[in-house]
């Protein structure tokens, strides 16, 4: 069983570019990533293999029963309440394997937003479709339901598209990758790591090729001056003028050479070589490398010079009914520190009692995991108070964070992840000490997260950083600080 895409294209009816362009891909039995950056298309192609889209050209083949489950947690699954009353072999493994408990699915509104995802991910499943698209399973989970729901759906037997900025994810379910790039796709073998990998040596290609077109455009560019000047001077040599009438000798010359063809032969040549600067132009044309930002944004950036920026002594934190024992705690001037734990088990109290308890003097930078009105309508007008030359480096650093500096300079519809590469990028202008960031890549494609990732390692001061994305934690950290459940209490473990 597999499905075909075949030329696939579609433009939304409130757009004048289309969404997809040509699109031709084959989805086999088992799961197929897609990937891209936000609005390159990766949700279109989703509803256009699921039938709810119908393209303006191409085909879907062949008629298989479809089943795209939204990225929306909120959003009510069709057949959640016939789940509710199904007590069959399939409906009772899903309630095991994503721990669903029996009253969930009567009051789907006053659940969290992991619990009503494992829910969409149940009914999804339960609906046994032979086609099914999973947009985003794993949007601002914990690591204990993005365990449940990565094992439940490795146990899908259909034909399975996952849309997801989850790396790990992918890389454990995916036996393929589908990259969408302005509405264009390029399948590649593998889990995500492997399929960047790919990627990657087709930009070193695609970079040596283009370099190579450039060469060979200049030269032949040089070629064909050269011919065009020969054809000049040959075109001035059977004119002629200037020929007195009465030297027989050097009017039968050039008519000799008129008729021979030997005078014309510059003139050909010159034109061939037109004909091969218009192919070495197109070729070049026709070199696209991917745009990727690899500058040390931190230019002359260093750790503080105290060695030490905080210091805390072992207490007790309240989370309502629960508490958080936190040991004594110390943050050095290039500490950086994942803090990691489920959903629910203190880590933003703990990131706002640090915050509150450093030192008054301490150059710090927080970013919060959903920043308020306030917050966004102040960065705005932070950017465009700053003098030209300070709001060229922050938009700068905007781009390298793989956002359109247009966008953030509109103003008007920021994103949440735009947004936060912005607060980020005034930040840095104020050389931080410290760098706080609660949950960074909510929102954010890959290649949004993975040019974040590369900045924050190359970051010289400290840095806390609470996210679920495992790979971020590994990459740009060194420390790790987990909450755990442990003897009746949350506990903050450091390791």
């Amino acid at each position: 069983m597999q499905l075909n895409l075949s030329s696939i294209e579609y433009t939304y009816p409130t757009t004048v570019e289309p969404a997809l362009r040509g699109v031709t891909a084959t989805f086999p039995q088992g799961w197929t990533g897609i990937v891209g950056d936000n609005g390159g298309g990766k949700t279109t192609i989703a509803l256009v293999a699921c039938g709810i889209l119908q393209p303006d050209a191409g085909s879907v083949s062949p008629q298989l029963l479809p089943l795209y489950c939204a990225q929306d947690a909120t959003d009510l699954p069709s057949n959640l309440e016939d789940f509710a009353l199904a007590y069959n072999g399939r409906a009772v493994r899903l309630r095991r394997d994503l721990g669903i408990e029996d009253d969930w699915p009567w009051r789907y509104r006053t659940l969290s937003g992991g619990q009503q995802k494992r829910l969409q991910v149940a009914c999804a499943l339960w609906a046994d479709p032979d086609v099914l698209a999973v947009d985003e399973p794993t949007n601002h989970v914990d690591a204990a339901t993005r365990r449940a729901i990565s094992a439940t759906l490795k146990k899908f037997r259909g034909v399975g598209l996952l849309i997801s900025h989850d790396r790990e994810l992918l890389d454990d379910l995916c036996s393929q990758c589908l990259f969408v790039s302005d509405g264009k796709a390029t399948m590649r073998p593998g889990g995500y790591s492997q399929a960047s990998s790919q990627a990657t040596l087709e930009r070193s290609t695609a970079i040596h090729a283009r370099e190579t077109a450039k060469k060979e455009k200049a030269r032949i560019e040089r070629e064909a001056q050269r011919r065009r000047e020969e054809a000049s001077r040959a075109a001035g040599k059977r004119s002629l003028r200037g020929v007195s009438k009465h030297d027989g000798d050097a009017r039968h010359r050039k008519r000799v050479a008129v008729v021979s063809g030997k005078d014309g032969q510059a003139g050909r040549l010159s034109s061939r070589m037109e004909s091969r600067l218009q192919t070495a132009g197109a070729k070049l044309a026709a070199t696209r490398v991917e745009k990727r930002y690899d500058a040390d944004v931190w230019l002359d950036a260093t750790p503080s010079r105290r060695k030490v920026l905080l210091r805390m002594e072992p207490q007790l934190l309240s989370l309502g009914d629960e508490v958080l024992s936190v040991p004594a705690l110390h943050i050095a001037n290039a500490d950086h520190i994942g803090l990691t734990g489920d959903n629910g088990t203190g880590k933003t109290t703990l990131v706002k009692h640090i915050t509150a308890s450093l030192p008054g003097n301490t150059r710090t930078l927080y970013i919060p995991q959903e920043p308020d009105e306030e917050q966004k309508s102040s960065a705005i007008a932070t950017l465009r108070d700053l003098p030209s030359e300070r709001r060229g480096r922050a938009l700068s650093i905007v781009a390298q964070l793989n956002s359109e500096p247009e966008r953030i300079l509109e103003g008007g519809a920021i994103s949440p992840g735009e947004m936060r590469k912005l607060m980020l990028a005034l930040g840095i202008l104020d050389e931080p000490e410290l760098i706080i960031m609660d949950e960074p890549t909510n929102h954010l494609d890959i290649s949004s997260t993975e040019a974040l990732e590369r900045v924050l390692m190359a970051y010289p001061g400290a840095l806390l950083l609470v996210s679920h994305d495992a790979a971020l934690i590994e990459a740009a950290t060194h420390i790790a600080w987990r909450i755990e459940w442990h003897r009746g209490r949350y506990e903050l473990v450091v390791r």
